[in-house]
């Protein structure tokens, strides 16, 4: 399995002052830090802009969700979940509770966690740690140009145990969320 990690330092010998989740949160209020950012491993990071496509598949697996009855779960768009020294904004994350469970505090773990990924494949890989380290059940990476989906499941001790790819063509089913279903042809289809 191919694991991207964290960075160390951003240049070769450089100092990096590590940053909390807290630290973060309160100088992101303050407005010093950008709203279009996240936080990985005490490193912020600009997030890239959003392409045509990558809204487009968004939109398509939203759409796919909120047709479904997930009892006890909610489906959240680009929202924080609070992993350790990091804090990503999945595109799309189906977790258990209710909205008034997350009004003190943002989210600890997912069910399922997807990552749309156009030319930010290797980011969104960097946060994989992350999301095991939150114990997220499973973590798709929805790879638009290659129309396949890398699935990430059973995490233990930083990272999972278990990945396999699926496409182009035929159906995913989540193993965490098993109500949803995904035609591969028709997600990615123009």
């Amino acid at each position: 399995m191919k694991t991207v990690e964290p960075p160390k330092t951003t240049l070769d010998g450089a100092q990096v002052w590590p940053m909390s989740v807290a630290a973060y949160r309160s100088l992101g209020e303050a407005g010093f830090i950008p709203k279009n950012t996240e936080l990985l491993y005490g490193i912020v990071y600009k997030k890239t802009s959003k392409s045509q496509p990558h809204s487009t598949i968004v939109r398509r697996l939203l759409k796919l969700l909120q047709g479904l009855s997930l009892p006890g779960r909610i489906v959240s768009s680009e929202q924080p979940i609070t992993c350790d020294d990091s804090e990503p904004e999945p595109d799309i994350s189906i977790v258990r509770g209710r909205e008034e469970d997350f009004w003190e505090e943002h989210l600890r773990t997912a069910d399922l966690v997807i990552e749309v990924c156009v030319t930010s494949h290797e980011f969104d890989r960097l946060k994989l740690k992350a999301y095991a380290i939150a114990e997220v059940k499973e973590c798709w990476l929805v790879l638009v140009p290659d129309k396949k989906i890398a699935v990430y499941r059973k995490p233990a001790d930083g990272r999972f145990g278990e990945e396999r790819t699926f496409g182009p063509g035929g159906k995913l089913k989540s193993k965490a969320v098993p109500e949803f279903t995904v035609d591969l042809e028709k997600l990615f289809s123009k």
